[in-house]
């Protein structure tokens, strides 16, 4: 059988099984097992297939994972961050679009939390729509800033799906969590900036109102019993990678402890607790670590079938620019975001594109980070972004699936801008990695 016809049969089978509902993670195992037993001769090919699971779920690589889902689950369940954003409140003062900044704000915040896009855009959405709705806020300047501010969870560090992207792409973790941090803040500020341009061109989209007057001593308060504790986690997971003391895994294990700590210290680290936050850590890590062991050795039968390598040979071969081969990825990226979810499509298309980048001599790390700009572009496309539904199940009744469509364009065109940003200055992704010791 030729390359091409196994590359399309061995994808068609995957959207069929996708279609039919199978989950994605025994879609690509079962894809895997079909082909361990044509590719790899049978049992022999079973035993290779066992093989290739064990070493990649024993990888010390992807420890961090399991401990950056723990600390966000810490965090969640214990009440810390409707105190983040209540915090926050209390700082800004009488703005354009107040409460869509305090959406950005909160985002951006709670993303050091977790690095769940779906529970960052529902924990928003429930605190905050209401008082929009009774501010008179439109769906433009309520709907649109939170959905793009959820996405800022898998932007700034800790970041699960960025460590499973790292993970792989075979790229250095810790790396990459530092180099999304400048994009994820970059991001942030850019979505400031159309707010604070729309209220102004717009003021009926988001009504100005009396805000009650707080004094400083209140606001300093707050923030030394719920911001600066936060940032000393931050330093924790974050800083200690930056100055190379310690490895993404022991980051994140000392991040889990300054967690339960925070908790305790708040009077919420109790059994209940504990036990919800270990059993949603296990369910999230289960489904994720079979999602690795899928794609580990999805990645291989491409590259023994021959795939990849004739892939990469009609790349080097074509005479288009190298900057269109990655545009055309990006564009395919996108398209596949409108109908598929994130991790699907990092595990269907980095075993393909990443040997072609590396061909093109680009950044793994500036293309991957890339790669999570634009996968986190299909949680809110439309149709069939899980941003998008999760707004519409924590959305008041009234608010049509259309409304939150036509919210979601404004900031799918600014995450559209920061990629544009980045092929243009690379830079703003590999400053910060260059820096670490």
């Amino acid at each position: 059988m030729e390359w091409w016809q196994l590359l399309l049969i061995t994808i068609g089978l995957l959207f069929l099984l996708m279609a039919i509902r199978v989950p994605v993670a025994f879609a690509f195992l079962l894809i895997n097992i079909i082909g361990a037993l044509y590719l790899w001769g049978g049992g022999i090919g079973l035993q290779q297939l066992l093989a290739n699971v064990r070493e990649a779920l024993t990888s010390f690589s992807i420890a961090p994972i399991p401990l950056f889902i723990l600390m966000g689950e810490i965090m969640f369940h214990t009440g810390i961050a409707p105190r983040v954003i209540d915090t926050i409140d209390k700082w800004i003062g009488r703005v354009p679009g107040r409460l869509s900044f305090l959406a950005v704000g909160g985002g951006t915040m709670l993303s050091t939390l977790s690095g769940s896009s779906i529970a960052c855009t529902a924990i928003l959405g429930s605190t905050l729509l209401p008082e929009m709705k009774n501010r008179g806020y439109k769906d433009s300047m309520t709907i649109g800033p939170i959905l793009g501010s959820g996405g800022l969870a898998v932007l700034i560090p800790p970041s699960a799906l960025g460590v499973l992207l790292a993970s792989i792409g075979k790229i250095s973790i810790g790396s990459f969590l530092i180099a999304i941090i400048v994009p994820g803040v970059t991001l942030a500020l850019f979505f400031m900036i159309y707010i604070f341009i729309r209220a102004k061109l717009q003021p009926h989209l988001a009504p100005a109102y009396d805000t009650e007057n707080i004094s400083l001593s209140e606001k300093l308060l707050a923030t030394a019993k719920y911001i600066l504790p936060l940032g000393f986690i931050i330093f924790l997971v974050i800083g200690l990678i930056f100055l190379g003391v310690a490895t993404p895994t022991e980051a994140a294990a000392l991040g889990v402890v300054g967690s339960a700590i925070l908790a305790a210290i708040y009077g919420q680290l109790n059994v209940s607790n504990i036990k919800v936050s270990l059993i949603g850590t296990m369910k999230i890590t289960t489904m994720i670590f079979i999602l690795i062991a899928g794609s580990t050795t999805f990645s291989e039968l491409l590259s023994f079938s021959g795939v990849t390598r004739e892939l990469v040979s009609i790349v080097s071969g074509l005479q288009s620019p190298p900057i269109i081969i990655i545009l055309v990825m990006i564009a395919m990226l996108i398209i596949m975001g409108t109908f598929m979810d994130g991790i699907s499509i990092m595990m269907i298309t980095l075993p393909i594109f990443i040997p072609i980048v590396s061909l093109l001599d680009y950044n793994l790390i500036w293309f991957a980070v890339i790669v999570l700009i634009t996968i986190e572009i299909g949680q809110i496309s439309p149709p069939f972004g899980m941003g998008l539904f999760t707004m519409k199940g924590v959305a008041p009744k009234d608010v049509s699936m259309k409304s939150i469509y036509k919210a979601s364009f404004p900031f799918i065109g600014i995450d559209i801008l920061l990629i544009a940003v980045i092929i243009l200055f690379p830079a703003l992704v590999t400053w910060l990695p260059s820096l670490m010791n």
